[in-house]
């Protein structure tokens, strides 16, 4: 971000006059400022002075001047100020929103010490800190105050963040406190927040961290939890002072700090997470920065000072025009300001997260502003100020932007559609689309309001291009899939969502109810269709009529006008809708009936009783009946039943007027009586249900009122009995018998006879039942009644009733049923005959009359063949036998398998016949196979052949024919039936035949003879393959002869001859064909040489034209002259081209001198304008003279070249003479002087050099010299002469020149001659230039000395020192550099080492540069020389490399080695040695099988080398260091085990073995604790110790169990509580012991575990604690560990001289025994050891008990 001075708004003063406090107004419309002299000043935005007022004390009496206005803020609607003051107040000032509105103070505060800063960041709540420390809130609402926190400390300074719901207090203990209003789910802590070094007067709270800066000239960023993230310390720079303030910008992306006469800006960076430093604003004479304010747009920062002064920067990162149109001001990364220039509106863009806004565009007929950042897009409407900003993964900027719908912006992007409403800051909705067209998308949101409806918004959009779905935007769900049977190209929704308009490509109109899924077609050709804005109204245009439908619940009331012109346009304002149409020149406007409209609206509304008065206002038409149909529907669902009864009598539907009517009376009454509407009484809901048919819950109405006499009284009204003496049934009505009798009678009465018969049959009377059924004409259900009741089949008058009807009625099937139940087979088997029914007639025949079955099923056959069922007959013929009548069933059924199965089956010879209808019908499918075996079978083998040969398979039918024909025959068959196929003109058939016999010939005969060519060549193309294009060819002539050209031509071009077609054409003068075929088929040229051809025959200006005309003019005026045709060109070029004639000339000219006519060409020549020419062909002829004489008639010019020419022959002839001669006439000399020189003739050319260019002589001798012509002697000879005549520089000259590898001696002689008169008579730079030529010579011929010489003469001192150290001269060379220049003595040192280096003379090397020597050997890995070299140096020298070569030994795991270095050389306390010394332990201890008596020579060197190094350390800056405590350590250690190693030689000392084994377990952070455990163990076991053996090596398996998973966290640590045994171990990186040892452990622990002696406990002594750990687990008391076995000393102690050192007297006494009577050295070394760690042996004598 840049500031730039805009303006000063306030003077500055000479002395001090502090500008204490300034704000600007969140509407950006005003600046307040406020002075020492306590006036508050108003500023416009321009930064004009607007107002004043003057601030009042909080008591008049102390006077005006008794306090300072600390800090002011303006609240949040811009409306009031509010003003801290140090004596003890804050005052509201109300000062309006006008300029000049009266000032009026409406709130103040009182408290109990100073405001020192305020802010107000709510719209009631003030925030402000005190003098005291506390920090409190304000309520302008109530007028009260309350402390939020209190602190002991000044709060100096106060600030808020960007979103202003948290706040910073800043107090002068440096404490900076912070507090949430809301945290806006960040999660971040409240309270004391950090502690600053010094009191943070500038405390500024940006997005992502907090600035803290004050008299310490040190700016501190924290972060979000007080972390310091960065500091910029000025402290060292003289020039800063201390800051006083800052200030964040609005969007918190940047930072200014004031201080004296400068401003620090700092960027916060999101990529780098980092503040970023701008260079600072200096301004000299500004004085000390006291107040800073920001507008809250971020365009504008301003600055008071110390003096007075207050100045207005303009604050941007950068600034741009749009088109012209708008300003876009950058005021932070995530901040822009779009200003329109012509109405100077703003909108401020801002990110709210943060986030960089890459570029603003302003799109849609300018209205609509598009941002990306990062990860978000920022959308705008800069009409409504709505501004959204959704989460919006970067595309790469492909979306596409659609901004048709005011309240949505609609974003397409990678075949997904995304909706954003202007405002919200989500995404309103997501789906996947092909379709960017928004006429194919249409979006509804909250466009009308509903009752009962609070959120509204829909989609409509395509999902492929025949299907639309629906979708509610608010549930996020789908409201419906329109799948349609072509391409859809126009849909919309009403305002309301509920209907859906939509067109297809055949422009017809649909329209879909989204609640009831109904689509319905509303017009067949609509080319405009349109949604009356503000109604569910629709204009469309169908070809000549404007329809309107004003009732869109009912489509098909449309109202039509005829139309002249097309309909353009739809506006609807002031009360009135009218439809614009262009009839052609004039456009016209249809007024629509606002009336209609309106009652659309007052519908959507639920304004009944507005949409009746409208109504009435109208005629009665369909449209207005359509409408009240759907008033009356909507009224009576909103049971307004009033208007539903005025709808039905308006309707004419008096049944149902006058049923409301009453139902209104009862209404009326019970609301009279008992208030209400009267709607839920029960009455009305009951008819309400009635008049929707709906009886039953009318019924339910009713009957929860127990009014059962009503619910009677409506069924019997309705005629519904059945329900009416169920209701009574139910109820037990003792009007029950009554109401069946009426019912009786009224059936009775009424004729319903068949009613009747059911209520006897339910009452039981069935002999009454079937009399009634009877009487009704209903013998079935007689019929069914008497079967199902045994009583009525017992009564033979009965069923003989029933079965006549039954008869009478012809319903035989009932009465056979009947006559069967009766047992009358014979009269049912008739009577199932007569009806048919013979399935039921077999199934009786089967049981009593066998022998009819079969005629039975041959009966049924034949009826169902009658009733052409004939699939069904089949099986019924095969149950009767007969086969015949099977077979012709299954071919009228054409079940064509199932025939010809039967058919097979048949032994019978009659049956043959009808294979032949079998076979045709196979035939006819296509089945020839089979229909080849069925006409066979059938004996028909020609009607097998017939088939095949139509069907064109002759293959087939020659096979059948060879079967039963001989091969001549057939082919006899054939050939005389192709031939009469060729007479029918069936010449495909014919050659099928003929080629099924192998006759191709006489196939390609017949084409010929029909010249049916294209056929003829395709036979010949498959079988005379190799005759192909020779036939095309002859038959090219053919058509040729018979003048058939494009047939000819056609095949001309098959046979690869186009050439021939060319000719054809040209011979019939058909020039055109020719050109077309020539450019077709020809190549490159081909085209141009007919068009030339053509031309040729025309001539003239015919010949002309058609050049010309294929613009080939020029080419064929070439092609002319080119093929010799000069006549022809000539006549061209004169006719059209005059410019080509000289070209013609030339051509021809060239074309005679080809020929040898030269006089002719000559001629040609000069016609073409080139004399030249003809002068080169005689010259290249010989012929002088001829040449001559041209070239002085036509091109004197040419006349020197010819004597060039000549002289050149001249030379070439050896006539030196003539040709000087001819070379001097043509003024040529130089040429003579070059021809004798490439001649070798000097002296001639020297001659006429002197005698014609004589300026060029010394040149010539030059190039003479230079060229060697004189040989080695000559150049001698030549550098004397010049020597002698004082030429001395030519002679050097020559003498350097001297080169003759074969006489090295006279070589060497000439370039010392050289040096020598270069040194002698030439300048000294010229002899040095000489120096430095002959030297490197003398040098590569190894004269070393000689070229030193020549070196030194010339006081090259460090030439000749290199000169010497070439030739290894090297005392020379120090010789040299001693006496002549010392300062090259380094230089020549330097030299000899490296070369003694290069060399591998490392012996000689050491004499000069010891370390470098070292450095050699160390690389060659010589470490003994290295090692020898260096102790003969210093100790540090020594130790240095002996480090490096310890280095390399651990590397090559030979640690030992390095345990004897360092006994051999000794252990400086280096640190940085430490880590050779620490690995070189780790690895000793590492080190398998070394816990016996012969380990005990590396054990006791490694202590003694460890004591040795903690001698030094005590003496060191080290000392008492924990790297020195480490070593304590392991010097303990590495004493335990050398006094193990010693006791392990001596049988009687193995308890002290043991015991040192159990000690060594309290160090296992420092040794591997798999080794120190296996070893404990069977040290315990060894001595019998049998409990701790087995705790030791369960806890060695456990150890190995987690080596080989890598953790031990799994270890249980039991056995080891209480002891100091560490727990916390590092993980040895292998296993110390092998598996097989590790398996035998194994199993020894397992042995013990199940023997239950051994108890599975650590031995405790009288202290109560593991016996062998040194802390007492009840006291925490560490006990000394004894010298000899690391035990704890308890009782009996044996002390040493060195404080801490001690032992238990009885293993004392026990080691010195043991040494005494086996005089064990190694005893003897421990014991020694002891005296000079211990500070001498105790005292005490040896003590035996």
């Amino acid at each position: 971000m840049q500031l730039k001075y805009m303006k000063t708004l306030l003077t500055p003063q000479d002395g001090a006059a502090k500008v204490t406090c300034m704000a600007w107004a969140p509407n950006n419309a005003k600046f307040a400022v406020c002075t020492i002299d306590r006036v508050v000043i108003l500023y416009d935005e321009q930064g004009e002075k607007r107002d004043r007022f003057t601030t009042k004390p909080a008591d008049p009496k102390y006077g005006k001047k008794t306090y300072v206005v600390k800090s002011m803020a303006f609240s949040p609607d811009s409306t009031k100020i509010a003003v801290a003051q140090t004596d003890n107040i804050i005052f509201v000032y109300k000062i309006g929103e006008e300029w000049g509105d009266k000032k009026v103070i409406c709130n103040k505060f009182i408290q109990t010490s100073a405001v020192t800063s305020l802010v107000w960041p709510s719209e009631h709540a003030i925030i402000f800190g005190l003098a005291e420390g506390k920090v409190r809130q304000a309520n302008t609402k109530t007028s009260k105050s309350s402390t939020i926190y209190g602190t002991d400390s000044y709060v100096v300074s106060l600030t808020s963040n960007v979103s202003g719901k948290g706040i910073l207090s800043g107090h002068a203990d440096g404490t900076v406190v912070r507090y949430f209003i809301d945290d806006e789910g960040s999660g971040e802590s409240q309270g004391k927040l950090l502690t600053h070094a010094c009191p943070p007067y500038a405390l500024a709270w940006g997005t992502n961290s907090i600035i803290v800066a004050g008299c310490d000239k040190k700016i501190v960023a924290y972060g979000k939890e007080g972390n310091v993230i960065q500091t910029f310390d000025y402290s060292r720079d003289r020039a800063e002072k201390e800051f006083t303030v800052a200030a964040s910008s609005p969007s918190g992306q940047s930072i200014v700090v004031g201080s004296f006469d400068r401003l620090r800006v700092f960027n916060w960076s999101p990529r780098k997470g980092t503040w970023d430093e701008s260079s600072p604003k200096e301004i000299p004479n500004l004085y000390t920065i006291t107040a800073l304010s920001w507008k809250k747009d971020g365009s504008r920062l301003s600055v008071g000072t110390l003096c007075g002064g207050v100045e207005m920067f303009d604050c941007c990162l950068r600034r741009s025009i749009y088109k012209n149109k708008f300003e876009m001001t950058y005021v932070g990364l995530s901040q822009v300001i779009v200003r329109n220039l012509s109405t100077g509106t703003r909108v401020v863009l801002k990110s709210q997260y943060g986030y960089e806004i890459d570029e603003v565009k302003v799109m849609g007929k300018d209205q609509y502003l598009v941002a990306h950042t990062s990860d978000t897009l920022l959308l705008g409407d800069l009409v409504s100020n709505k501004l959204s900003e959704v989460a919006w993964q970067g595309s790469g900027g492909n979306e596409k932007f659609f901004f048709e719908n005011e309240t949505v912006c609609m974003i397409f992007n990678a075949g997904e559609l995304a909706l954003v409403e202007y405002g919200s800051n989500d995404i309103l909705g997501s789906v996947r689309t092909e379709f960017m067209n928004p006429h194919l998308i249409s979006v509804r949101l909250n466009e009308r309001r509903q009752r009962g409806v609070e959120d509204n918004k829909k989609l409509a959009y395509l999902i492929d291009i025949k299907t639309i779905a629906i979708v509610d935007l608010v549930g996020g769900y789908n409201l419906g899939t329109i799948s349609h049977d072509s391409k859809i190209d126009w849909l919309e929704l009403n305002e309301t969502g509920r209907k859906l308009l939509f067109r297809d490509k055949k422009l017809r109109l649909h329209l879909y109810d989204i609640e009831s899924s109904v689509k319905s077609t509303m017009l067949s050709f609509c080319p405009y269709v349109q949604w009356v804005p503000g109604s569910d109204v629709v204009v469309a245009q169908n070809r000549g009529n404007l329809c309107v439908w004003y009732t869109i619940d009912s489509p098909e009331r449309v109202t039509m006008f005829p139309l002249k012109g097309d309909i353009v346009d739809l506006e609807r304002s002031n009360g009135k809708t009218e439809v614009i149409v262009n009839e052609g020149v004039n456009s016209i406007s249809y007024t629509l009936d606002e009336g209609l409209i309106e009652f659309g609206t007052a519908i959507d509304d639920g304004d009944y009783y507005r949409a009746t008065a409208f109504l009435e206002t109208l005629e009665m038409s369909a449209e207005t009946e359509a409408m009240w149909k759907t008033l009356s529907k909507l009224s009576l669902e909103a049971q307004q039943l009033h208007i539903a009864e005025r709808c039905f009598a308006a309707l004419g539907d008096v049944s149902k007027a006058r049923f409301l009517n009453e139902t209104n009376k009862i209404a009326d009454a019970v609301a009279k009586e008992y208030d209400g509407d009267g709607t839920d009484h029960y009455q009305v809901k009951a008819r309400l249900a009635m008049l929707d048919k709906n009886f039953k819950l009318a019924e339910m109405y009713y009957m929860e009122q127990n009014a059962v006499d009503e619910v009677m009284e409506m069924y019997q009204e309705l005629h519904m009995w059945d329900e009416c003496i169920a209701v009574a049934e139910g109820k037990g009505h003792p009007e029950l018998d009554n109401l069946r009798r009426s019912y009786y009678s009224y059936l009775m009465e009424t004729n319903q006879n068949e009613k009747a018969a059911e209520v006897k049959e339910n009452e039981g009377d069935f002999t009454g039942a079937v009399n009634l059924y009877l009487k009704a004409g209903l013998p079935a259900k007689a019929a069914w009644l008497a079967m199902s009741k045994d009583e009525l089949l017992s009564s033979q008058d009965i069923v003989s009733r029933i079965t006549a009807a039954l008869i009478k009625g012809e319903f035989y099937e009932r009465a056979g049923d009947l006559f069967e139940r009766t047992r009358n087979n014979q009269r049912a088997l008739e009577c199932y005959r007569k009806g048919n029914a013979f399935k039921k007639a077999v199934d009786l025949a089967r049981v009593a009359f066998p022998a009819e079955v079969v005629k039975l099923e041959e009966v049924w056959g034949d009826y169902l063949v009658q009733q052409k069922q004939m699939d069904a007959a089949i099986n019924h013929y095969i149950e009767a036998g007969r086969s015949i009548k099977a077979i012709e069933a299954a071919i009228a059924a054409r079940q064509w398998k199932k025939a010809l199965h039967i058919l097979e089956l048949q032994e019978d010879r009659t049956a043959a016949k009808y294979y032949l209808k079998i076979a045709q019908y196979y035939a006819s499918v296509q089945e020839f196979e089979v229909a080849e075996r069925l006409f066979v079978k059938g004996d028909h083998i020609k009607d097998a052949i017939d088939m095949y040969t139509q069907a064109g398979r002759w293959e087939q039918a020659h096979k059948l024919a060879v079967k039963c024909m001989t091969q001549e025959d057939v082919s006899v068959l054939y050939v005389s039936r192709a031939q009469e196929l060729e007479k029918e003109g069936k010449y495909k058939e014919a050659e099928r035949l003929f080629t099924t016999v192998d006759e191709p010939d006489l196939a390609i005969t017949m084409y010929k003879k029909n010249k049916m060519y294209d056929d003829m060549i395709r036979l010949v193309a498959v079988h005379h393959k190799d005759l192909l294009q020779e036939t095309h060819i002859h038959l090219a002539k053919e058509l040729e002869a018979e003048s058939r050209f494009q047939e000819a031509e056609y095949h001309y071009l098959e046979g690869q001859d186009w050439k021939a077609a060319v000719n054809m054409y040209r011979v019939n003068d058909m020039w055109e064909e020719a050109y077309r075929i020539a450019k077709t088929h020809g190549g490159a040229n081909a085209h141009k040489q007919v068009a030339y051809l053509w031309a040729k025959s025309l001539g003239g200006e015919a010949a002309v034209k058609l050049l010309n005309k294929f613009g080939l003019l020029e080419t064929a005026i070439d092609f002319a002259a080119d093929n010799y045709t000069f006549d022809f060109a000539f006549e061209l070029a004169r006719l059209s081209m005059k410019q080509k004639i000289p070209d013609i000339h030339l051509k021809n000219a060239m074309f005679l001198e080809d020929q040898g006519k030269f006089n002719e060409a000559e001629i040609e020549f000069i016609k073409a304008g080139k004399p030249k020419e003809a002068v080169l062909m005689h010259v290249h002829n010989k012929d002088w003279s001829n040449a001559q004489r041209v070239a002085e008639a036509h091109d004197p010019e040419s006349v020197a070249d010819i004597l060039v020419s000549q002289a050149k022959f001249c030379f070439d002839q050896k006539e030196f003479q003539k040709a000087e001669a001819f070379l001097l006439r043509a003024q040529r000399p130089e040429l003579a002087i070059k021809y004798y020189k490439d001649a070798g003739m000097w002296t001639d050319a020297m001659r006429i050099c002197k005698d014609y260019l004589p300026s060029k002589l010394s040149v010539l001798q030059k190039e003479y010299e230079s060229e060697g012509n004189w040989g080695v002697e000559g150049m001698i000879e030549q550098a004397q002469e010049w020597e002698q005549t004082g030429e001395y520089s030519r002679a050097v000259d020559c003498y350097l020149k001297v080169k003759d590898s074969s006489n090295l001696d006279l070589l060497l002689k000439c370039w010392m001659k050289a040096a020598e008169l270069a040194i002698k008579f030439l300048s000294h730079d010229k002899a040095v230039d000489v120096s430095q030529i002959v030297g490197p010579r003398l040098i590569q011929l190894r004269k070393y000395n000689e070229a030193a010489e020549l070196y030194l003469n010339l006081d090259l001192i460090k030439n000749a020192i290199d000169a010497f150290i070439e030739g290894e001269e090297w005392n020379k060379a120090k010789r040299v550099a001693k006496e002549l220049d010392p300062r090259l003595e380094e230089y020549v040192d330097k030299r000899y080492k490296e070369h003694l280096k290069n060399q591998g003379k490392v012996d000689s090397l050491v004499g000069v540069d010891v370390v470098a020597a070292l450095d050699m050997y160390a690389e060659r890995g010589q470490w003994e020389k290295c090692i020898d070299t260096a102790s003969k140096q210093n100790f540090k020298v020594l130790h240095k490399y002996i480090a490096l070569y310890a280095t390399h030994l651990i590397k090559e795991g030979e640690v030992e080695k390095v345990l004897s270095l360092y006994i051999q050389h000794g252990v400086p306390a280096y640190s940085q040695n430490f880590n050779i010394y620490k690995r070189m332990f780790q690895e000793l201890v590492n080190l398998r099988d070394r816990d016996c008596a012969e380990a005990f020579r590396m054990w006791s060197d490694l202590r003694d080398v460890l004591l040795l190094l903690c001698e030094n350390l005590t003496k060191s800056s080290e000392a008492n260091s924990p790297a020195h405590e480490e070593f304590e350590q392991m010097l303990l250690v590495a004493h335990y085990y050398a006094t193990r190693s010693a006791a392990k030689g001596i049988d009687q000392l193995s308890s002290v073995a043991a015991k040192l084994s159990i000690s060594l377990l309290r160090h296992t952070e420092l040794i591997p604790a798999d080794k120190a455990f296996y070893e404990a163990g069977l040290a315990a076991k060894a001595v019998g110790w049998e409990n701790m053996a087995f705790i030791f090596l369960n806890r060695f398996l456990d150890l190995a169990d987690g080596i080989d998973e890598g953790t031990l966290d799994a270890l249980d640590h039991t056995d080891f509580q209480d002891t100091d045994i560490p727990f916390e171990v590092p993980v040895p990186s292998r296993l110390h012991v092998t598996v097989e040892k590790r398996e035998e452990i194994r199993e020894w622990v397992l042995t013990v575990s199940m023997d239950q002696r051994v108890e599975q406990v650590l031995p405790k002594d009288e202290r109560g604690t593991y016996e062998a750990s040194l802390v007492a687990a009840s006291t925490g008391i560490r006990s000394l560990p004894c010298v000899i076995t690391g035990y704890p000393v308890l009782r009996n102690k044996i002390e040493f001289k060195r404080p801490g050192m001690a032992a238990n007297k009885d293993d004392w006494n026990k080691f010195l025994m043991a040494t005494k009577t086996t005089h064990s050295p190694e005893c003897q070394d421990v014991l020694k050891f002891i005296t000079q760690w211990c500070g001498g042996l105790p005292s005490a004598g040896y003590s035996f008990h």
